[in-house]
């Protein structure tokens, strides 16, 4: 988990700025995830982001497409949590 709550800023695809607090950032299969829960909105649904960069190294958030990809990500996060709450 990360140590202290970091709040992020994404623009959608409308060019609308959203705030976010970074849940927990996770590897699996060699890729890091953000899990992120909105602020602002009345929604307490987390999303998954996958880490990536562009073509000057700059670090970006992006969707997940495969559903596959998408499936083991949030298995693998829920996991972590149930093991959590067992401690």
């Amino acid at each position: 988990m990360t140590e202290a709550e970091e709040v992020v800023t994404l623009v959608d695809e409308e060019g609308e700025e959203h705030d976010f607090t970074v849940i927990d950032i996770i590897e699996v299969d060699g890729s890091e995830y953000a899990i992120l829960l909105p602020v602002d909105e009345e929604s307490n649904e987390a999303i998954i982001l996958k880490f990536t960069q562009d073509e000057e190294g700059n670090e970006l958030l992006v969707d997940i497409e495969d559903d596959e990809e998408w499936e083991k990500v949030s298995d693998a996060w829920e996991e972590m949590i149930a093991g959590e709450e067992v401690e």
